[in-house]
């Protein structure tokens, strides 16, 4: 049998509010995620072996927990024998680094959810398919579509049928940002900001009126990202930065290819050590 290819989309956060904080001390957030061309690719095929195989390879592969959100999910389904004993073989090509805030490994895990379910490998409720993606992680949930914007707010997500068409740089200091750990470091919360939004009104000019609640507290544990933010924006007045997620990526938005490819030039030469990826949304 051979293996089947999946791409798994990096998404970003145009828009990260952070309302609340439930009892079981998780967090209540509000965002607008756009999802962008860079992926990992995931083969996958059945397999005779008494258990799944994974292996994760690629530039970022040795950062990968053995414990990790593909495992999680796998286990979960088996438990459930969601699988009717069914094993895979899964090989994950990791071109999204981890720490990073661009739901590298919760986009695995929606991506094979999405695989399985429309190969019909297995059949949930609206209501199974939250209670999994929420078991696995928070964001798992925005990528059971990787095409259109979302509003997610509390245990809601909405379509938006609509593509911003922008090119997104995306650079990432030579250190991640632990989630937990920047999460743990919130003492303010926002009132939800994005209900009015309609498709028609989305484009290049509202990210101007949109912010990262997390970006704050991230800037000021690590002095550094402050410092490629304000040279980020002083690159290019017209363009849009923000980090995206808890970081450390830090994201320019450009109108043109030609701006992008200018501030990538400037970055790799100022930043050589940090990653750097010129990608658009999709």
């Amino acid at each position: 049998m051979r293996f089947e290819k999946i791409k798994s989309h990096a998404k970003v956060n145009l828009s990260l509010n952070v309302l609340g904080k439930r009892k079981s001390k998780l967090h209540d957030l509000e965002t607008l995620v756009a999802f962008v061309d860079l992926h990992d690719q995931i083969f996958i095929k059945r397999t005779n072996n008494k258990n799944h195989i994974v292996k994760f390879l690629g530039d970022f592969s040795n950062k990968v927990p053995k414990i990790n959100t593909v495992s999680n999910l796998l286990n979960i389904l088996d438990k459930k024998k969601k699988l009717k004993n069914n094993k895979y073989s899964i090989l994950i090509k990791k071109n999204i680094p981890q720490e990073a805030g661009l739901g590298g490994g919760s986009m695995n895990a929606a991506s094979l959810i999405n695989y399985f379910e429309k190969k019909n490998k297995i059949n949930l409720t609206l209501k199974e398919r939250y209670d999994l993606c929420s078991k696995i992680g928070s964001d798992v949930i925005l990528g059971i579509d990787q095409k259109n914007l979302i509003i997610s707010y509390k245990k809601k997500t909405t379509k938006i049928k609509k593509n911003l068409k922008i090119f997104t740089l995306m650079v990432k200091p030579n250190f991640g940002c632990s989630t937990k750990s920047i999460f743990n470091r919130v003492r303010h919360y926002s009132k939800p900001q994005l209900s009015k939004i309609r498709s028609k009104n989305i484009d290049f000019n509202l990210m101007s009126k949109l912010k990262n609640d997390l970006e704050i507290i991230s800037t000021k544990k690590y002095p550094r990202l402050q410092k490629l933010r304000d040279y980020f924006l002083n690159i290019d007045k017209n363009s849009h930065v923000r980090m995206t997620g808890s970081g450390s990526t830090i994201v320019g938005y450009f109108k043109s290819k030609k701006a992008a490819l200018n501030a990538k030039k400037l970055l790799r030469k100022n930043y050589k050590n940090y990653w750097c990826n010129l990608s658009k949304t999709i």
